[in-house]
């Protein structure tokens, strides 16, 4: 059996080291030596570059928050220590808006059956 291969060779399949002492009908187990000196350097490289781009993002997140922060965006935001009536009025503004659509296509429905009946029942210019 050879000796295992230094951290700093490179891996080529003739320096790949089978263990063939093993029991009859086991796999036998394929050792090699790891990464090379230029591969880890790389990762580190790569590392380093992920690591930076987060710290960027994060940097730009906190600077983004702090321009845009008020007192209305704190509430508007969800702040846990504004009234209940103040986050849901916020929070649950679409509803009031539905509810005005709602209304005044109501109200258009009802107005066009009134027209309708007049000019039917009253009028007459209608006929069925």
């Amino acid at each position: 059996m050879r000796a295992p291969l230094a951290s700093t060779d490179a891996v080529n399949p003739v320096d790949v080291d089978i263990d063939l002492d093993r029991p009859a009908g086991a796999h036998p187990l394929v050792r090699t030596s790891g990464l090379t000196e230029a591969e880890v350097q790389r990762a580190a490289e790569l590392e380093a570059e992920v690591t930076a781009r987060e710290r960027a993002a994060i940097s730009e997140s906190i600077r983004r928050r702090a321009r845009g922060h008020s007192p209305e965006a704190n509430v508007l935001a969800g702040d846990v220590n504004a009234p209940l009536s103040v986050r849901a009025a916020h929070e649950y503004a679409y509803v009031a808006r539905d509810v005005r659509r709602i209304l005044l296509t109501g109200g258009l429905m009802v107005a066009i059956l009134a027209v309708l009946a007049i000019l039917i029942n009253v009028m007459g210019v209608i006929t069925l």
